[in-house]
């Protein structure tokens, strides 16, 4: 699937692909900011790693990014566009699509923007959202709550729009002593020359996300894999673009992977145009909590190692005035962000409560209609969901035209080994 750039190891190289639509670069994370945060981490008893994405994920990296030639590498440009001019394929944007068409349990079409399309198969590709939500409007889900909105029951499936999952985080942010942030580039006088960088040049500020430098770590030794993840950014400012403080700065998003926290996206009307109910239940368990609590104490102890110490112009968020647990659940109830990472809310599985086949992507008791987005994995994956969710789309289209699927490749990973830090431990005692 993947097109990976970077140079890799031989570790890692049969995690890494080559040859696919999906172009992916490194890094590069450079400067002072990126330099300081790679020796934190090493100062605070973590490992520098090759990749992330390779032979052992828990450690500190630069990160991949979908980015080819300054331009952000959707599944548009792998995927749709270089398809568009083939003749079996019609593309209509802005539709609006309000329910799928049954006879019986047969998907027989869409009705979209008042029109009927008549369709052999019908595969849903909405979203972890949106998805449930037209499952729902057709007639398929818990029946209770269908009847509810007077909505005929096609399919009792009760799973429908349940086990909503989502990665929460929140930014850990500091001020700067020195001028070495990227915070000048928010003035607007820098913006045109920024636009004509990247449109003549594809380079400068606007070529970057710049999260280009990370990791995961496991926050407690219950725990065999990373459970929580990091993003470094040279500077200090929310997704809205608003900033903390003026001048330069640096922060940490941060969060748990594996919450088991479990919402819902729940239709309240018949009618298509009304939004969904979306219950995500974050901090709704004792895990997500604690893991919380371990999540703003790690970043801190990295952040406010050595390696910082000339840069380090102290926390602006979520502050000194934070420091307990009641008081640090209290701050990430009020700050948190959604990563945008919805998922699960059409499972699949085999129980009462999944929604799908896992051997066809079928929506259990129909036919004629499929799932194939991030709502159909039963549990989130600790990462961003982007690569997973092509990778679910590349096994479903293979599925879906009954190609023979590859045989199974059994690579071996890095775990953590409690054993041999047992091991460590009982040698130390004896030594002391």
């Amino acid at each position: 699937m993947e097109n990976c750039t970077a140079p890799v190891s031989e570790r890692d190289a049969p995690f890494r692909g080559h040859n696919g639509p999906l172009v992916l670069e490194r890094g590069p994370a450079e400067g002072p900011l990126f330099e300081a945060f790679f020796k934190a981490v090493q100062q605070a008893g973590h490992q520098v790693v090759d990749d992330v994405n390779g032979y052992r994920q828990e450690g500190f990296s630069t990160f991949d990014r979908n980015i080819r030639h300054g331009r952000r590498w959707s599944a548009a440009r792998a995927y749709l566009y270089p398809a568009m001019r083939r003749r079996n394929l019609t593309v209509r944007t802005r539709a609006f699509v309000s329910r799928i068409l049954f006879d019986g349990t047969r998907a027989i079409g869409v009705e979209c923007d008042g029109e009927v399309i008549r369709a052999g198969e019908v595969i849903l590709c909405a979203g972890a959202i949106s998805s449930p939500q037209l499952l729902q409007l057709s007639g398929v889900g818990d029946a209770r709550d269908l009847k509810d909105l007077d909505i005929p029951v096609v399919q009792h499936l009760p799973g429908v729009g349940q086990n909503l999952q989502d990665h929460l985080e929140v930014y850990v942010q500091y001020s700067c002593k020195q001028p070495v942030s990227m915070a000048p580039n928010l003035a607007m006088w820098r913006r045109p020359f920024i636009g004509a960088q990247w449109l003549f040049g594809r380079s400068g500020p606007g070529s970057t996300n710049h999260f280009e430098a990370g990791g995961f770590i496991r926050s407690n030794d219950d725990v065999l894999y990373p459970n929580l993840m990091f993003h470094f950014l040279p500077i200090a400012v929310r997704y809205d673009g608003s900033r903390p403080a003026e001048g330069h700065g640096y922060q940490v998003h941060v969060g748990p992977m594996y919450s088991d926290a479990r919402g819902s996206v729940k239709i309240r009307s018949a009618d298509p145009r009304v939004k969904p109910a979306l219950r995500f239940n974050y901090l709704s368990t004792d895990q997500d909590r604690r893991e919380w609590v371990e999540a703003i104490r790690h970043t801190r102890h990295i952040m406010n190692q050595p390696a910082f110490d000339d840069l380090n112009g102290g926390e602006l968020s979520p502050g000194p005035g934070v420091e307990t647990d009641e008081e640090i659940l209290d701050w990430v109830a009020r700050d948190a962000e959604t990563a945008l990472h919805p998922s699960c809310t059409c499972r699949m599985g085999v129980d009462d409560m999944s929604v799908l086949d896992p051997k066809t992507m079928k929506v259990h008791g129909l036919e004629g209609v499929r799932v194939v987005d991030a709502s159909a994995m039963p549990y989130i994956t600790n990462g961003n969901i982007y690569a997973p969710t092509m990778m679910l789309a590349e096994k479903s289209a293979d599925l879906i035209l009954g190609n023979t699927p590859l045989e199974p490749e059994y690579v071996e990973y890095y775990r953590h080994d409690p054993a041999k830090k047992n091991e460590k431990n009982e040698a130390k005692d004896a030594e002391s």
